[in-house]
Protein backbone atom coordinates (compact mmCIF):
# COMPACT_ATOMS: atom_id res chain seq x y z
CA UNK A 1 0.00 0.00 0.00
CA UNK A 2 1.35 3.55 -0.98
CA UNK A 3 -0.22 6.82 0.30
CA UNK A 4 -0.10 9.74 -2.25
CA UNK A 5 -1.45 13.06 -1.55
CA UNK A 6 -5.13 12.56 -2.47
CA UNK A 7 -5.36 8.78 -2.63
CA UNK A 8 -4.32 5.73 -1.47
CA UNK A 9 -2.57 2.86 -4.14
CA UNK A 10 -2.81 -0.94 -3.47
CA UNK A 11 0.19 -2.85 -5.26
CA UNK A 12 -0.42 -6.51 -5.32
CA UNK A 13 2.51 -8.03 -3.64
CA UNK A 14 2.66 -10.85 -6.21
CA UNK A 15 3.85 -7.89 -9.00
CA UNK A 16 7.42 -7.82 -7.50
CA UNK A 17 7.30 -11.58 -5.47
CA UNK A 18 6.85 -12.81 -9.03
CA UNK A 19 9.87 -10.57 -10.75
CA UNK A 20 12.66 -10.89 -8.36
CA UNK A 21 12.05 -14.31 -7.66
CA UNK A 22 11.57 -15.36 -11.35
CA UNK A 23 13.32 -18.75 -11.83
CA UNK A 24 13.79 -18.63 -15.60
CA UNK A 25 15.24 -15.21 -15.82
CA UNK A 26 17.68 -15.83 -13.08
CA UNK A 27 18.85 -19.15 -14.07
CA UNK A 28 19.30 -18.28 -17.99
CA UNK A 29 21.99 -15.37 -16.45
CA UNK A 30 23.36 -18.36 -13.63
CA UNK A 31 23.70 -20.55 -16.77
CA UNK A 32 25.64 -18.11 -18.30
CA UNK A 33 27.57 -16.67 -15.88
CA UNK A 34 26.39 -13.49 -16.82
CA UNK A 35 25.13 -12.51 -13.48
CA UNK A 36 27.99 -10.38 -12.12
CA UNK A 37 28.64 -8.95 -15.21
CA UNK A 38 24.49 -8.04 -15.55
CA UNK A 39 24.40 -6.62 -12.14
CA UNK A 40 27.91 -4.10 -12.34
CA UNK A 41 26.29 -2.93 -15.87
CA UNK A 42 23.30 -2.69 -13.79
CA UNK A 43 25.01 -0.12 -11.18
CA UNK A 44 26.80 1.77 -14.03
CA UNK A 45 23.41 2.68 -15.58
CA UNK A 46 22.11 3.31 -12.19
CA UNK A 47 24.66 6.00 -11.47
CA UNK A 48 24.64 7.55 -15.23
CA UNK A 49 21.47 7.54 -15.86
CA UNK A 50 20.29 8.71 -12.23
CA UNK A 51 22.42 11.77 -12.13
CA UNK A 52 21.42 12.94 -16.14
CA UNK A 53 17.25 12.63 -15.22
CA UNK A 54 17.94 14.69 -11.84
CA UNK A 55 19.44 17.68 -13.29
CA UNK A 56 16.02 19.37 -13.56
CA UNK A 57 16.35 20.04 -10.09
CA UNK A 58 18.86 22.28 -10.73
CA UNK A 59 16.98 24.47 -12.90
CA UNK A 60 15.54 26.54 -10.42
CA UNK A 61 18.43 27.04 -8.16
CA UNK A 62 20.77 27.76 -10.75
CA UNK A 63 18.40 30.63 -12.40
CA UNK A 64 18.41 32.12 -8.50
CA UNK A 65 21.75 32.12 -8.95
CA UNK A 66 23.13 33.26 -11.78
CA UNK A 67 20.14 34.92 -13.13
CA UNK A 68 20.56 33.86 -16.86
CA UNK A 69 16.54 32.88 -16.82
CA UNK A 70 14.72 29.43 -17.29
CA UNK A 71 15.10 30.01 -20.95
CA UNK A 72 18.50 30.12 -21.30
CA UNK A 73 19.03 27.08 -18.74
CA UNK A 74 16.27 24.77 -20.22
CA UNK A 75 18.81 25.68 -23.99
CA UNK A 76 21.44 23.74 -22.19
CA UNK A 77 19.20 21.17 -20.96
CA UNK A 78 18.38 20.89 -24.61
CA UNK A 79 21.63 20.67 -26.08
CA UNK A 80 21.91 17.83 -23.54
CA UNK A 81 18.84 16.04 -24.80
CA UNK A 82 20.65 16.33 -28.45
CA UNK A 83 24.77 15.52 -27.11
CA UNK A 84 23.27 12.47 -25.13
CA UNK A 85 21.92 10.65 -28.27
CA UNK A 86 24.53 11.81 -30.36
CA UNK A 87 27.61 9.93 -28.60
CA UNK A 88 25.20 6.81 -28.15
CA UNK A 89 26.50 5.29 -32.03
CA UNK A 90 30.13 7.27 -31.31
CA UNK A 91 30.47 4.98 -28.06
CA UNK A 92 28.93 2.10 -29.02
CA UNK A 93 31.49 2.38 -31.77
CA UNK A 94 34.05 2.75 -29.92
CA UNK A 95 33.03 0.00 -27.71
CA UNK A 96 32.71 -2.21 -30.55
CA UNK A 97 36.26 -1.24 -31.36
CA UNK A 98 38.32 -1.02 -28.34
CA UNK A 99 36.28 -2.82 -26.25
CA UNK A 100 34.20 -1.06 -23.21
CA UNK A 101 36.43 -0.53 -20.83
CA UNK A 102 38.15 2.81 -21.84
CA UNK A 103 35.03 4.02 -23.41
CA UNK A 104 32.87 3.45 -19.48
CA UNK A 105 36.08 5.31 -17.92
CA UNK A 106 35.95 7.92 -19.85
CA UNK A 107 32.28 8.27 -19.13
CA UNK A 108 32.08 8.16 -15.74
CA UNK A 109 34.92 10.73 -15.50
CA UNK A 110 33.64 12.89 -18.11
CA UNK A 111 30.08 12.97 -16.32
CA UNK A 112 31.72 13.28 -12.98
CA UNK A 113 33.81 16.46 -14.32
CA UNK A 114 30.75 17.96 -16.03
CA UNK A 115 28.95 17.94 -12.34
CA UNK A 116 31.93 19.51 -10.80
CA UNK A 117 32.62 22.56 -13.25
CA UNK A 118 29.26 23.43 -13.86
CA UNK A 119 29.22 26.01 -10.07
CA UNK A 120 31.90 27.30 -11.70
CA UNK A 121 29.60 29.01 -15.24
CA UNK A 122 28.30 31.86 -14.92
CA UNK A 123 26.93 32.26 -18.55
CA UNK A 124 24.57 30.21 -21.12
CA UNK A 125 26.80 29.04 -23.24
CA UNK A 126 29.40 27.95 -19.85
CA UNK A 127 26.09 25.73 -19.21
CA UNK A 128 26.03 24.24 -22.37
CA UNK A 129 29.38 23.20 -22.26
CA UNK A 130 29.51 21.71 -18.78
CA UNK A 131 25.84 19.96 -18.84
CA UNK A 132 25.00 20.18 -22.42
CA UNK A 133 27.94 18.41 -23.66
CA UNK A 134 30.34 17.67 -20.65
CA UNK A 135 28.18 15.76 -18.61
CA UNK A 136 25.82 15.02 -21.30
CA UNK A 137 28.50 13.21 -23.36
CA UNK A 138 29.64 11.27 -20.47
CA UNK A 139 26.68 10.14 -19.28
CA UNK A 140 25.63 8.71 -22.62
CA UNK A 141 28.92 6.91 -23.40
CA UNK A 142 28.33 5.50 -19.58
CA UNK A 143 24.60 4.10 -21.22
CA UNK A 144 22.27 1.68 -23.20
CA UNK A 145 24.67 1.64 -26.22
CA UNK A 146 27.95 0.60 -24.43
CA UNK A 147 26.61 -1.49 -21.62
CA UNK A 148 24.00 -3.81 -23.21
CA UNK A 149 26.64 -4.18 -26.25
CA UNK A 150 29.13 -5.00 -23.50
CA UNK A 151 26.61 -7.22 -22.01
CA UNK A 152 25.68 -8.99 -25.13
CA UNK A 153 28.78 -9.67 -26.49
CA UNK A 154 29.72 -11.57 -23.21
CA UNK A 155 26.77 -13.89 -22.69
CA UNK A 156 24.98 -16.85 -24.35
CA UNK A 157 21.88 -15.59 -26.57
CA UNK A 158 19.16 -17.16 -24.08
CA UNK A 159 20.16 -14.67 -21.43
CA UNK A 160 20.06 -11.70 -23.29
CA UNK A 161 17.03 -10.72 -23.04
CA UNK A 162 16.88 -11.17 -19.39
CA UNK A 163 20.05 -9.36 -19.07
CA UNK A 164 18.80 -6.25 -21.23
CA UNK A 165 15.86 -6.06 -18.75
CA UNK A 166 17.99 -6.11 -15.73
CA UNK A 167 20.39 -3.75 -16.88
CA UNK A 168 17.19 -1.31 -17.71
CA UNK A 169 15.95 -1.77 -14.53
CA UNK A 170 19.10 0.08 -12.88
CA UNK A 171 18.29 3.46 -14.56
CA UNK A 172 15.12 3.46 -13.73
CA UNK A 173 16.25 3.02 -9.48
CA UNK A 174 18.60 5.61 -10.28
CA UNK A 175 16.03 7.49 -11.22
CA UNK A 176 14.05 6.48 -8.26
CA UNK A 177 17.01 7.04 -5.68
CA UNK A 178 19.08 9.90 -6.93
CA UNK A 179 16.25 12.74 -7.24
CA UNK A 180 15.30 12.50 -3.70
CA UNK A 181 18.70 11.89 -2.47
CA UNK A 182 20.03 15.10 -4.64
CA UNK A 183 16.89 17.14 -3.53
CA UNK A 184 17.60 16.54 0.26
CA UNK A 185 21.51 17.67 -0.84
CA UNK A 186 20.26 20.88 -2.16
CA UNK A 187 18.32 21.96 0.98
CA UNK A 188 21.05 20.90 3.15
CA UNK A 189 24.47 21.91 1.08
CA UNK A 190 22.94 24.62 -1.58
CA UNK A 191 22.94 23.42 -5.20
CA UNK A 192 26.96 23.49 -5.85
CA UNK A 193 27.76 21.37 -2.78
CA UNK A 194 25.16 18.87 -4.35
CA UNK A 195 26.18 19.16 -7.53
CA UNK A 196 29.98 18.75 -5.94
CA UNK A 197 28.72 15.51 -3.85
CA UNK A 198 27.14 13.67 -7.37
CA UNK A 199 30.60 14.37 -9.00
CA UNK A 200 31.91 12.41 -6.15
CA UNK A 201 28.90 9.92 -5.90
CA UNK A 202 29.69 9.54 -9.72
CA UNK A 203 32.95 8.27 -9.39
CA UNK A 204 32.07 5.27 -7.41
CA UNK A 205 30.96 3.31 -10.67
CA UNK A 206 34.33 3.28 -11.61
CA UNK A 207 35.60 -0.29 -10.05
CA UNK A 208 32.06 -1.90 -11.55
CA UNK A 209 33.97 -0.85 -15.04
CA UNK A 210 36.19 -3.83 -14.82
CA UNK A 211 33.73 -6.35 -13.89
CA UNK A 212 31.33 -5.09 -17.41
CA UNK A 213 34.84 -5.43 -19.52
CA UNK A 214 35.59 -9.11 -18.09
CA UNK A 215 34.81 -11.74 -20.69
CA UNK A 216 32.64 -14.29 -19.70
CA UNK A 217 32.21 -17.70 -19.93
CA UNK A 218 29.29 -18.48 -22.13
CA UNK A 219 30.29 -15.42 -25.13
CA UNK A 220 27.72 -16.66 -28.04
CA UNK A 221 28.18 -14.05 -31.08
CA UNK A 222 25.43 -14.77 -33.72
CA UNK A 223 27.72 -13.30 -36.01
CA UNK A 224 30.94 -15.45 -36.95
CA UNK A 225 34.19 -13.68 -37.26
CA UNK A 226 34.58 -15.35 -41.11
CA UNK A 227 31.20 -13.25 -42.05
CA UNK A 228 32.31 -10.25 -40.20
CA UNK A 229 31.96 -7.43 -43.46
CA UNK A 230 33.28 -4.99 -41.26
CA UNK A 231 31.64 -2.08 -38.70
CA UNK A 232 31.15 0.39 -42.11
CA UNK A 233 29.35 -2.42 -44.41
CA UNK A 234 27.74 -3.59 -41.54
CA UNK A 235 26.36 0.17 -40.80
CA UNK A 236 25.47 0.52 -44.08
CA UNK A 237 23.63 -2.38 -44.91
CA UNK A 238 21.56 -1.91 -41.12
CA UNK A 239 20.29 1.63 -42.84
CA UNK A 240 19.72 -0.23 -46.04
CA UNK A 241 17.16 -2.65 -44.36
CA UNK A 242 13.58 -2.19 -43.89
CA UNK A 243 13.14 -3.90 -40.26
CA UNK A 244 15.67 -1.44 -38.96
CA UNK A 245 14.55 1.83 -39.95
CA UNK A 246 10.77 0.67 -38.95
CA UNK A 247 12.49 0.06 -35.75
CA UNK A 248 13.74 3.69 -35.79
CA UNK A 249 10.38 4.95 -36.57
CA UNK A 250 8.55 3.03 -33.38
CA UNK A 251 11.48 4.49 -31.05
CA UNK A 252 11.43 7.78 -32.46
CA UNK A 253 7.70 7.73 -31.23
CA UNK A 254 9.11 6.45 -28.15
CA UNK A 255 11.41 9.10 -27.31
CA UNK A 256 8.45 11.70 -28.60
CA UNK A 257 6.29 10.06 -25.93
CA UNK A 258 8.59 10.10 -22.94
CA UNK A 259 10.10 14.16 -23.35
CA UNK A 260 6.77 15.08 -23.82
CA UNK A 261 5.58 13.37 -20.52
CA UNK A 262 8.49 13.94 -18.30
CA UNK A 263 9.10 17.53 -19.53
CA UNK A 264 5.37 18.68 -19.54
CA UNK A 265 3.78 16.26 -17.05
CA UNK A 266 4.50 18.95 -13.89
CA UNK A 267 2.83 21.78 -15.93
CA UNK A 268 -0.23 19.43 -16.82
CA UNK A 269 -0.67 18.75 -13.01
CA UNK A 270 -0.40 22.41 -12.61
CA UNK A 271 -3.41 23.43 -14.98
CA UNK A 272 -5.83 20.68 -13.51
CA UNK A 273 -5.20 23.06 -10.51
CA UNK A 274 -3.29 20.48 -8.37
CA UNK A 275 -0.85 20.45 -6.49
CA UNK A 276 2.94 20.30 -7.14
CA UNK A 277 3.32 17.08 -5.18
CA UNK A 278 1.01 15.10 -7.22
CA UNK A 279 3.85 16.06 -9.96
CA UNK A 280 6.63 14.93 -8.61
CA UNK A 281 4.72 11.58 -6.96
CA UNK A 282 3.99 10.66 -10.78
CA UNK A 283 6.98 11.14 -11.80
CA UNK A 284 8.27 9.15 -8.97
CA UNK A 285 5.50 6.30 -9.36
CA UNK A 286 6.86 5.97 -13.35
CA UNK A 287 10.40 5.35 -12.34
CA UNK A 288 9.42 2.48 -9.47
CA UNK A 289 6.70 1.04 -12.07
CA UNK A 290 9.38 1.05 -14.97
CA UNK A 291 11.56 -1.46 -12.95
CA UNK A 292 8.83 -3.57 -12.92
CA UNK A 293 8.23 -3.36 -16.67
CA UNK A 294 11.81 -3.74 -17.43
CA UNK A 295 12.28 -6.75 -15.30
CA UNK A 296 8.95 -8.50 -17.14
CA UNK A 297 9.92 -7.60 -20.18
CA UNK A 298 13.30 -8.63 -19.97
CA UNK A 299 11.75 -12.14 -19.07
CA UNK A 300 9.11 -12.29 -22.01
CA UNK A 301 11.73 -11.43 -25.01
CA UNK A 302 13.07 -15.26 -24.08
CA UNK A 303 9.40 -16.38 -24.58
CA UNK A 304 7.60 -13.92 -27.56
CA UNK A 305 8.83 -12.12 -30.48
CA UNK A 306 10.31 -8.73 -30.21
CA UNK A 307 8.51 -7.35 -32.46
CA UNK A 308 5.24 -8.09 -30.77
CA UNK A 309 5.79 -6.92 -27.58
CA UNK A 310 6.84 -3.08 -28.67
CA UNK A 311 3.89 -3.60 -30.65
CA UNK A 312 1.59 -3.96 -27.66
CA UNK A 313 3.31 -1.82 -25.54
CA UNK A 314 2.77 1.18 -28.18
CA UNK A 315 -0.70 0.82 -28.72
CA UNK A 316 -1.51 0.48 -24.68
CA UNK A 317 0.16 3.81 -24.32
CA UNK A 318 -2.80 5.10 -26.90
CA UNK A 319 -5.44 3.34 -25.19
CA UNK A 320 -3.92 4.86 -21.50
CA UNK A 321 -3.73 8.44 -23.09
CA UNK A 322 -7.55 7.82 -24.08
CA UNK A 323 -8.18 6.94 -20.82
CA UNK A 324 -6.82 9.87 -19.33
CA UNK A 325 -8.25 12.16 -21.46
CA UNK A 326 -11.66 10.17 -20.29
CA UNK A 327 -10.93 10.96 -16.86
CA UNK A 328 -11.64 13.41 -14.12
CA UNK A 329 -8.44 15.67 -13.19
CA UNK A 330 -7.68 13.96 -9.58
CA UNK A 331 -4.71 13.09 -7.90
CA UNK A 332 -5.41 9.23 -8.38
CA UNK A 333 -5.78 9.33 -11.82
CA UNK A 334 -2.69 10.72 -12.29
CA UNK A 335 -1.06 8.20 -10.36
CA UNK A 336 -2.74 5.26 -12.36
CA UNK A 337 -1.76 6.79 -15.32
CA UNK A 338 1.89 7.08 -14.05
CA UNK A 339 2.29 3.40 -12.80
CA UNK A 340 1.10 2.20 -16.71
CA UNK A 341 2.79 4.63 -18.24
CA UNK A 342 6.05 3.36 -16.39
CA UNK A 343 5.72 -0.01 -16.97
CA UNK A 344 6.02 0.50 -20.79
CA UNK A 345 8.41 3.79 -19.82
CA UNK A 346 11.79 2.54 -20.99
CA UNK A 347 10.92 -1.36 -21.15
CA UNK A 348 11.19 -1.11 -25.06
CA UNK A 349 15.05 -0.54 -24.63
CA UNK A 350 15.36 -4.68 -24.00
CA UNK A 351 13.19 -5.82 -27.36
CA UNK A 352 14.00 -2.63 -29.32
CA UNK A 353 18.04 -4.12 -28.73
CA UNK A 354 17.38 -7.88 -28.70
CA UNK A 355 15.89 -7.31 -32.35
CA UNK A 356 19.10 -5.02 -33.61
CA UNK A 357 20.74 -8.34 -32.05
CA UNK A 358 18.61 -10.33 -34.46
CA UNK A 359 19.15 -9.05 -37.37
CA UNK A 360 22.48 -8.41 -37.57
CA UNK A 361 23.92 -9.89 -34.53
CA UNK A 362 26.05 -8.95 -31.72
CA UNK A 363 29.42 -7.88 -33.20
CA UNK A 364 28.25 -4.42 -33.99
CA UNK A 365 25.72 -3.93 -31.34
CA UNK A 366 26.68 -0.98 -29.62
CA UNK A 367 27.27 1.35 -32.56
CA UNK A 368 23.61 -0.44 -34.43
CA UNK A 369 21.64 0.50 -30.91
CA UNK A 370 23.28 3.29 -30.70
CA UNK A 371 21.87 4.37 -33.92
CA UNK A 372 18.44 3.44 -32.83
CA UNK A 373 18.84 5.31 -29.43
CA UNK A 374 19.70 8.51 -31.57
CA UNK A 375 16.32 8.30 -33.28
CA UNK A 376 15.02 8.15 -29.91
CA UNK A 377 16.55 11.89 -28.66
CA UNK A 378 15.55 13.09 -31.65
CA UNK A 379 11.72 12.00 -31.18
CA UNK A 380 12.39 13.19 -27.84
CA UNK A 381 13.85 16.78 -29.00
CA UNK A 382 10.59 16.96 -30.83
CA UNK A 383 8.06 15.98 -28.02
CA UNK A 384 9.87 18.77 -25.76
CA UNK A 385 10.32 21.18 -28.02
CA UNK A 386 6.73 20.77 -29.77
CA UNK A 387 4.65 20.78 -26.08
CA UNK A 388 6.16 24.10 -25.06
CA UNK A 389 5.20 25.85 -28.71
CA UNK A 390 1.70 23.88 -27.93
CA UNK A 391 1.50 25.30 -24.62
CA UNK A 392 2.75 28.62 -25.60
CA UNK A 393 0.23 29.07 -28.87
CA UNK A 394 -2.79 27.10 -27.33
CA UNK A 395 -3.07 27.01 -23.44
CA UNK A 396 -2.88 23.24 -23.02
CA UNK A 397 -1.44 20.37 -24.30
CA UNK A 398 -4.98 18.97 -26.45
CA UNK A 399 -3.26 19.00 -29.77
CA UNK A 400 -0.07 17.13 -28.29
CA UNK A 401 -2.25 14.29 -26.72
CA UNK A 402 -3.90 13.56 -29.67
CA UNK A 403 -0.54 14.00 -32.00
CA UNK A 404 0.73 11.03 -29.19
CA UNK A 405 -2.28 8.91 -29.09
CA UNK A 406 -1.44 8.95 -33.40
CA UNK A 407 2.00 8.16 -33.22
CA UNK A 408 1.88 5.42 -30.48
CA UNK A 409 -0.30 3.48 -32.99
CA UNK A 410 1.29 4.07 -35.86
CA UNK A 411 4.92 2.68 -34.04
CA UNK A 412 2.55 -0.66 -33.21
CA UNK A 413 1.32 -0.84 -36.89
CA UNK A 414 5.06 -0.28 -38.07
CA UNK A 415 6.77 -3.19 -35.64
CA UNK A 416 4.32 -5.32 -37.21
CA UNK A 417 6.21 -5.74 -40.42
CA UNK A 418 9.57 -5.83 -38.97
CA UNK A 419 11.73 -9.21 -39.93
CA UNK A 420 12.03 -11.45 -37.41
CA UNK A 421 11.66 -15.82 -36.76
CA UNK A 422 9.08 -17.34 -34.55
CA UNK A 423 10.55 -18.40 -31.15
CA UNK A 424 10.93 -21.95 -30.89
CA UNK A 425 9.08 -23.60 -27.85
CA UNK A 426 12.00 -25.61 -25.67
CA UNK A 427 10.95 -27.63 -22.97
CA UNK A 428 14.39 -27.81 -21.63
CA UNK A 429 14.44 -24.62 -20.42
CA UNK A 430 12.76 -25.97 -16.87
CA UNK A 431 15.48 -28.92 -17.21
Amino acid sequence: MIALPGATLVLPESVSTALLDHPPMLDALRRSHALGITLAAAGILMVTMGARQSLGLFVGPLNTSTGLGIAAISFAMAVSQIAWGAVQPLAGAAADRWGPRPVLLVGIVLLALGSAITPLMSSTWGLVFSIGLVSAIGSGAGSFSVLIGAAAQRMSAEARGAAAGVINAGGSLGQFVFAPLLQKLIQMMGWMGALYSLAAMTLLALPLVGRVAQRGHGVHSTAPAATDAGLRATVRGAMGDRSYLLLHAGFFTCGFHIAFLVTHLPTEVDLCGLPPSVASWSLALIGLANIVGSLWVGHLVGVYRSKMILALMYASRALLVLWYLAMPREPWVFYLFAIGLGLTWLATVPPTAGIVGKLFGVRYLGTLFGLTLLSHQVGGFLGAWLGGLAITRFGDYTWMWWADIVLALLAAVLNLPIREARMRRQSAVAA
